[in-house]
C-alpha cells in the first residue's frame, strides 16, 4: 500500500472527539499528532503572510503534508486570467511550509466554463511559481470541465481532477491520474451528513488496491463530521480487524453524538 494522506479540511478539534487527541500543544499541534495532512482553507478567503506558513510547518512533524487552496481572488474574481506579480506572491508566501507543503488545491466557481487557452495560461503560471514536489489539483464544478476537451487538456499535462463527492462534474469514465485526491463534502447533505460504515469501508478497500499517492480529505465538517470520519478510515486502514478495540477506535465507536448539533463544535 502506498502514501495515504487522511485529515480533514482545517484542524478543529470537535469537543466531543477532544478525547482521540493529546491534550498538550495548540490545535494544529494535536491534530498533527493524529492525522498526517490538512487542508487550509482559510487562505481561500486571505492572504496569509509567510511567516504563518513558515510557523505552521514548525508545528507539525516531517512526514505532516499540507494542502493549499488558492485565493478566491484568483479564481472567482478574476477567473483564471490573472497570471502576474500578484499570483506568485501568494504562492511565494505558501512556499514557506517548504517541503510540508504536499498539494495545491484550485476550486473553480459553479459558473466558470471551460476555456483551454485560458486554463492553459493559468496552468503554466502556477508550475512557475510553484516547487516542483507540490501537485496542483483542480475541482471543476461546470459541467463543460467533463467535455472530451477538459479531459485531454488534464490528461496531457497530468494535471489531476479532485474525486469529490458529491460530484458537481461528473468525470468517472475519465482515466485515474497516478496521484489522487478525495474532497468527500458529506452526502446527502452537503458539508453536513456524516459518512457511514460502508462508505468508509468501500474508500478503504480501495485504498488497500492502489499503488500511487492518495489524498483523502474530509469536508464535512459543519457538525464535526469530518474528523470523526478521518479517525474511522485511519482505523479501517490500520487495524481492520480491531476496528472496535482500545485506543481512539473505541472512543469512536462508543461516541454518540450531541442531541444538539450545534454543541459538536463546543
Amino acid at each position: 500500500m502506498t502514501k495515504i494522506y487522511i485529515g480533514t479540511a482545517g484542524w478543529t478539534i470537535p469537543s466531543f472527539l477532544k478525547s482521540a487527541f493529546p491534550i498538550e500543544g495548540t490545535h494544529l499541534e494535536r491534530y498533527a499528532q493524529v492525522f498526517n495532512a490538512v487542508e487550509i482553507n482559510s487562505s481561500f478567503y486571505r492572504e496569509h503572510r509567510a511567516d504563518t506558513y513558515r510557523r505552521w510547518a514548525d508545528s507539525v512533524p516531517e512526514d505532516f503534508r499540507f494542502s493549499v487552496k488558492l485565493a478566491r481572488e484568483f479564481i472567482h474574481e478574476a477567473r483564471l486570467r490573472e497570471t502576474g506579480p500578484a499570483l506568485s506572491a501568494s504562492l511565494d508566501a505558501i512556499s514557506a511550509l517548504g517541503k510540508k507543503w504536499g498539494a495545491l488545491l484550485v476550486q473553480l466557481p459553479p459558473s466558470l466554463m471551460f476555456d483551454a487557452k485560458v486554463a492553459e495560461n493559468f496552468l503554466t503560471a502556477l508550475k512557475e511559481s510553484t516547487p516542483r514536489n507540490v501537485r496542483i489539483f483542480w475541482e471543476p464544478r461546470h459541467l463543460s470541465w467533463a467535455w472530451a476537451e477538459a479531459e485531454h487538456f488534464f490528461a496531457r499535462h497530468d494535471f489531476p481532477r479532485i474525486w469529490a463527492d458529491p460530484e458537481p462534474c461528473p468525470h468517472r469514465d475519465a482515466p485515474e491520474s497516478a496521484v489522487r485526491y478525495d474532497r468527500w463534502h458529506g452526502s446527502p447533505k452537503i458539508y453536513r451528513s456524516n459518512y457511514e460504515a460502508d462508505f468508509l469501508k468501500e474508500q478503504a478497500n480501495r485504498l488497500r488496491s492502489r499503488t500511487n499517492e492518495n489524498w483523502c480529505i474530509f469536508d464535512n465538517t459543519t457538525f464535526g463530521c469530518a474528523t470523526r470520519n478521518a479517525l474511522e478510515l485511519r482505523a479501517l486502514l490500520e487495524m481492520p480487524n480491531q476496528y472496535e478495540a482500545t485506543g481512539h477506535h473505541e472512543i469512536l465507536m462508543r461516541t454518540e453524538f450531541p442531541a444538539n448539533p450545534a454543541e459538536r463544535l463546543m
